[in-house]
């Protein structure tokens, strides 16, 4: 939500300056992403009057002017086709900086003839996109002025992040109003009194659905003129980006950034009878407004004519009856649409504006008609004509909600003490109506207010007028009792699991737990039940059923972007259904590309599998799963490379996936391979059992032996088993068993293969002897073999 100061000023009689009104919006929870100075850049320039343009001797197309700056006289060299002596223009001396490109106005001679200066056009000064002629201003503009004081462009631009909750002030008049409520001037009456109709409007209006547009007002105007708006009001929309169109276009737009009052207005010549709000049906096209074609369905509400849809209620407009500068007649729409339906119709067409911005947060059920008064008397003003009766389908729903704002509640729910006669002054302010009643407070928030639901709303506003920063801070006293510690067990796992990653070299990435729904389908989402009814945006559509959706877009966009090489990790919830239930939190990594940058020593390796196990491994041995007993299985879900992947799990519990994920998926997300992932689930690792802890770890000051040992197995036969039958052989003794060669080929039988192990004997009470060596491996041997079917190498 942007706007200038002086426009804030039109609603807010105030003397404060530009930093105390920032200052106070913020104290009042408004958000202010910036403020502006438009001025600023165009400081050096200033009006000019043109005394003479002679033909160029060298140029055809050129023109040597001299221009009297109000200082003296300085020679340019113009090429506009509208330079001519007498107008008066926008002069840039040598040495300034031309806003549009960034560039240097330097002193020049062009064909002979020296040139100190340039006359400008909107577009080097990045006003327009006219760059056909330089600006021409009134014959009676003051000569040697700024010119951005003369164009009213030395106006601040105050850019607010209106929260969703507050739509009231998606117009100026709301901003204002919570500034004078906070005594920081004065809100200025607004004229809505009512025009008088000349004659019955032909065209009817008719609600077929009442649940989707509960009220419908419309006049009709004839005889008008519709033509360039006037420079008062191109000024406020260019001051916020929007681009003038004509009067009547402008005025809408106006009225929707003012009052917050949005409305459209239908060339009354192109309509068809009267109009009728309806379900689009199947089938049904829109030539919109922004160039666009649409094929509506009957979830869209539409406001029809004898000939079709011609617009789209609270979205957009149609371009068969969209105004122009033959327009002599129109219709004058203002309406309350559904917020649901509208903010659907916006998602589903992809259609962003700035109405459908304001019908799906809600606007002011009460202030159809009087939006409709300004919007006339505006129309009136600036195009003349002759209005007619006010025509109206439907009624406002009824607004009023009534609450009682208790004696100490404010404390209670605030922790400051205002008094209740005190806290009905600030409520009235803000437009509540305001009754005591015995002790306690009764309170009818405004219609524009539809954020108030209760008695907690009621003590935010009161605190937010009265400042947050009079809120006393209470430390807490000695004897404070926590009832619960501030990091349980839960959230310490996460913490290690965090750190465990991290110390691997991953990069923590912090995404939304929305995704879109190709990308919740390709990781075995896309469950209806788990779309948002109301998203951000159709890419963040549905809740993520995986981590790695999200981490894929991640690694897809710093590719993009030249980094290739990239390994990130994420700690979040997913979600595999619509209940508590479903709801899991996880740990999910993915790498891309090589292990590492090019070194003359030893090429870097490409990411796979492998490199993805020992990441879930470790994040699973963080969170204190005892991963000597975790299995692995060739059983990974279908996102990953068949061959390439597996599944990690304690008896019949699924704890993680990991492995390279499939190219049908990478090409599908436009990522080049390989990428290794893996996602561990930490809600099914176990609580360890009391008693069965492994005991930690201490240093020693007896030797550590290491032996090596080599099974000829079957082929088939995992490496994991004789890893898992090794670590059951004296856990208190072996501190490390490493698999670290795998040998398959000359010396060795047909379908077998050779696996070794080192393994590390920490004693920690006296020194091994030969023979507790030797007992122990024949122990070890013993039971690899009966495990794996396998024989000791010679």
């Amino acid at each position: 939500m942007k706007t200038t100061l002086s426009w804030l000023k039109s609603h807010l009689d105030t003397e404060a300056p530009l930093a105390e009104l920032v200052e106070r919006l913020v104290m009042l929870g408004h958000d202010v992403d910036s403020v502006a100075d438009r001025g600023a850049a165009l400081a050096p320039f200033i009006t000019a009057r043109v005394v003479s343009a002679e033909p160029h001797p060298n140029a055809d197309r050129l023109r040597v002017c001299v221009v009297d700056t109000g200082s003296g006289e300085v020679q340019v060299v113009c090429g506009a086709p509208n330079a001519r002596a007498g107008m008066i223009g926008v002069f840039g001396p040598a040495g300034v900086t031309i806003p549009k490109t960034g560039a240097v106005l330097n002193e020049s001679t062009i064909r002979g003839v020296v040139s100190r200066g340039m006359l400008m056009s909107g577009y080097e000064l990045a006003l327009s996109d006219d760059h056909d002629g330089i600006i021409e201003l009134p014959p009676d503009t003051p000569v040697g002025v700024r010119y951005a004081r003369i164009a009213g462009l030395d106006d601040p631009v105050i850019d607010i992040k209106v929260t969703p909750n507050r739509a009231d002030c998606l117009g100026v008049r709301g901003l204002a109003r919570d500034l004078a409520a906070s005594g920081l001037g004065a809100l200025k009456p607004l004229d809505t009194s009512p025009v008088g109709g000349r004659f019955r409007s032909p065209i009817a209006l008719h609600i077929e659905e009442p649940a989707a547009c509960p009220l419908f007002l419309g006049r009709h105007i004839r005889g008008l003129r519709n033509g360039p708006s006037p420079d008062w009001l191109k000024n406020r929309l260019e001051s916020i980006g929007l681009r003038p169109i004509s009067a009547l276009v402008d005025i809408t737009n106006f009225l929707t950034y003012d009052l917050n009052r949005p409305l459209h207005v239908f060339d009354a010549a192109k309509l068809k009878g009267g109009l009728t709000v309806r379900f689009a049906r199947a089938g049904e096209r829109l030539a919109a407004l922004n160039g666009r074609d649409y094929t509506l369905d009957p979830e869209i509400t539409a406001i029809a004519d004898g000939n079709g849809v011609q617009s789209l209620g609270g979205v957009i407009g149609g371009e068969p009856t969209g105004c122009t500068e033959a327009t002599t007649e129109v219709f004058v729409e203002a309406a309350l649409f559904d917020p649901v339906r509208t903010a659907a119709t916006g998602r589903r067409l992809e259609i962003a504006s700035d109405a459908r911005y304001r019908f799906e947060r809600g606007v002011d059920p009460d202030f159809v008609g009087p939006g409709l008064e300004i919007a006339t008397w505006l129309i009136l003003e600036l195009c003349g004509g002759e209005p007619s009766e006010i025509v109206a389908a439907g009624a406002a729903p009824e607004w009023r909600r009534h609450y009682v704002l208790r004696a100490g509640r404010i404390a209670s729910l605030g922790g400051a003490d205002v008094p209740l006669d005190e806290a009905g002054t600030v409520l009235d302010a803000l437009g509540f109506a305001v009754e005591r009643r015995g002790g306690d407070v009764a309170v009818t928030p405004p219609s524009w207010r539809g954020d108030i639901v209760g008695e907690a709303d009621l003590v935010e506003e009161v605190l937010r007028v009265k400042g947050y920063d009079a809120i006393p801070a209470v430390p807490l006293g000695r004897d404070t009792v926590v009832s619960r510690p501030a990091i349980d067990a839960r959230r310490r796992r996460l913490e290690l699991v965090r750190r465990s990653l991290a110390a691997r070299g991953l990069v923590e990435a912090v995404a939304f737990s929305f995704v879109s729904a190709k990308a919740a389908e390709a990781f075995g989402g896309g469950d209806a039940r788990l779309r948002l009814v109301n998203p951000i945006s159709a890419d963040l559509a549905v809740m993520r059923p995986s981590l790695l959706p999200t981490l894929v877009e991640a690694a897809q966009r710093n590719a993009d972007r030249g980094v290739a090489d990239i390994a990130l990790f994420e700690l979040g919830p997913l979600y595999r259904d619509d209940t508590p239930e479903g709801q899991a939190t996880a740990a999910a990594g993915l790498r891309a590309g090589h292990t590492g940058p090019r070194d003359w020593r030893a090429r870097p390796g490409a990411v796979d599998l492998f490199l993805a196990k020992e990441d879930a491994l470790a994040a699973l041995a963080a969170a204190g799963a005892p991963v000597e007993g975790v299995q692995t299985a060739a059983d990974p879900p279908a996102w990953y490379h068949p061959g390439r992947a597996g599944s990690l799990r304690l008896g019949p519990a699924v704890l993680g996936h990991f492995g390279e994920l499939h190219p049908d998926l990478l090409d599908a997300f436009g990522v080049n391979g390989p990428v290794a992932a893996f996602e561990v689930f930490l809600d099914a690792v176990p609580a360890p059992r009391s008693g069965r802890a492994r005991p930690p770890l201490q240093l020693s000051v007896f030797q550590p032996v290491e032996r090596d040992f080599a099974f000829i197995v079957d082929r088939a036969v995992p490496a994991e088993n004789l890893l898992r039958a090794a670590r059951g052989v004296e856990r208190r003794l072996v501190t490390e068993i490493r698999l670290f060669d795998v040998y398959e080929g000359a010396g060795l039988p047909d379908g077998k293969k050779s696996l070794a192990i080192a393994v590390t004997l920490q004693p920690q009470d006296a020194t091994l002897t030969d023979a507790e060596i030797e007992a122990f491996s024949q122990r070890l041997v013993a039971a690899v073999e009966k495990a794996t079917g396998g024989v000791l190498r010679g």
